[in-house]
């Protein structure tokens, strides 16, 4: 297997999170604990769990992890819609986000179907 730092997949959803820090450091003070904390965690469960599945001995664990970044992503995706309906991100800021996130979702679907396929 191959390091995570080389999977294109990984190095975009790393810079997702860093749009996510910077989009959230505006929230209000009363999200801390809340949606701030919610929508960084999610968005950091996404190159975590590549990372982490990448370093796996078989390609059926590899591919479980794969499946959990997606599900973490699609969170992020909703957190970020809330995040807009809320008052919280203008849809300027939120949409090439959100743009971004579908993108490196279809990444990692297609990276998932891959590693199932070569078990």
């Amino acid at each position: 297997m191959r390091r995570f730092t080389d999977l294109k997949v990984w190095e975009r959803s790393h810079e997702l999170v860093l749009r996510v820090y910077r989009l959230t450091a505006a929230f209000p003070q009363a999200e801390l604990f809340g949606l701030t904390s919610q929508l960084r965690r999610a968005s950091v469960s996404v190159p975590a769990n590549i990372a982490e599945g990448a370093k796996r001995k078989s390609q059926k664990d590899f591919a479980r992890f794969l499946n959990v970044a997606e599900g973490s992503l699609s969170e992020v995706e909703y957190l970020l819609g809330l995040s807009r309906d809320l008052g919280y991100l203008n849809e300027s800021d939120v949409a090439p986000v959100l743009a971004e996130a579908s993108a490196v979702l279809k990444m990692l679907a297609s990276l998932r179907r891959t590693v199932e396929r070569s078990r």
